[in-house]
């Protein structure tokens, strides 16, 4: 905005499920400056948004929710995919994967995710489609797939893997392996490899908030 005064500078918040707006943060937000200029703007005409805790039900203002969207432009689903849409899309909304918050005047701010997916370049990546490629690889015991932090594409697809006793394998061999089984900006931009087991969750489900603490530490927003 300094470079360029007379530009009239607009955000967008949404993704491809949605065609893809779903709030903007428009030029006279950007004057304004502030505290709003960290959140993704308000709802656009056509898009209507409710935040979500865990049990379905919509939070408190001022309480972080899953961001769910409905309107004329949501998707009707995912290509071959019946599994994933149940899961995105439920009773015409879709949820975005997303954790939010609301102010009083109605601004929404993306402060993490909640779903295992990374978005790279503005691509939604589904981390298993990328586990499933690295734990076909002959060497690999167990993985977990994640995202992080990167200037140039807001997040990078990071693998964590965890090797056959014995076995061997190169960061650059798994990447490699990975291409040559799902399309390039899905596959891990880095991979390091882990002795101890994964953290687990009583129900045995690997806890990726676990792991992304590391790579996220000291940030005050948990997505990029």
């Amino acid at each position: 905005m300094d470079l360029w005064p007379t530009v009239g500078f607009i955000q967008a918040y949404g993704q491809t499920e949605l065609a893809p707006l779903v709030t903007m943060l428009s030029t006279a937000d950007h004057l304004r400056g502030g505290e709003i200029l960290k959140s993704a703007g308000k709802p656009t005409s056509v898009s209507e948004i409710k935040l979500l805790n865990d049990e379905g039900n919509e939070v408190a203002l001022g309480k972080q929710g899953e961001v769910v969207v409905r309107g004329p432009h949501a998707m009707i689903g995912y290509w071959n995919k019946p599994e994933e849409t149940a899961s995105a899309l439920q009773d015409g909304w879709v949820f975005t994967g997303d954790a939010g918050i609301f102010d009083k005047e109605g601004y929404l701010y993306i402060v993490d995710r909640v779903k295992d997916m990374v978005v790279t370049g503005g691509e939604n990546v589904f981390t298993t489609e990328v586990e499933n490629a690295l734990i076909s690889h002959s060497s690999v015991q167990d993985v977990a797939v994640i995202g992080v932090p990167d200037d140039e594409w807001g997040e990078a697809v990071h693998g964590i893997v965890i090797l056959v006793a014995g076995a061997k394998a190169t960061e650059q061999e798994l990447i490699e392996h990975c291409r040559s089984a799902i399309a390039g900006y899905k596959c891990p931009k880095t991979v390091e490899f882990r002795d101890e087991p994964m953290p687990l969750s009583g129900a045995g489900k690997v806890l990726k908030t676990e792991l992304r603490k590391p790579h996220w530490e000291g940030r005050e927003r948990q997505v990029n």
